[in-house]
């Protein structure tokens, strides 16, 4: 008797854990949108960012030139990661890590042109370049995305 308790606690033990194995919750399947290569390429540099601003901080103030144009980075990398999470899980495929470099190299060539309407106007030739390098970088990434 003892044997036959001792078998059908180890057939339920059993079935239970295999079953918790099969169906996983929905929390522990992982996110085919933060799992992509482009994320993880564009949270790379995030981190890197994050980790200049905090040696840069240590000798400069926030005023720093250096400070802030990290601090503009970081911003618009931030906004570029809350984009890509935002997508439909369905466009996961194309989140390549061809995708994530042009995404950063976008991001740079905005600080490039935040920079330069720093100290030029609209009309300065070299914010015309600019602007027109980050709507090259634009344009593939949309054609990338389908949009």
């Amino acid at each position: 008797m003892k044997s036959l308790r001792f078998i059908l606690l180890f057939v339920f033990v059993s079935t239970t854990a295999f079953s918790q194995t099969q169906n996983p919750k929905k929390s522990e399947i992982s996110n085919p949108i933060t799992s992509s290569p482009a994320y993880a390429e564009v949270l790379l540099r995030k981190v890197e960012l994050e980790s200049s601003l905090e040696d840069l901080l240590v000798e400069f103030t926030d005023d720093s030139p250096k400070v802030k144009e990290t601090r503009y980075e970081l911003e618009l990398m931030n906004k570029e990661l809350e984009k890509i999470r935002a997508m439909n899980p369905n466009d996961a495929s194309k989140l390549t890590l061809a995708l994530g470099k042009l995404i950063i190299r976008k991001v740079q060539l905005e600080v490039d042109l935040w920079l330069l309407l720093q100290r030029y106007t609209e009309e300065y030739e070299g914010v015309k370049r600019a602007r027109k390098k980050l709507v090259v970088f634009e344009n593939a990434i949309k054609e990338i995305l389908g949009k």
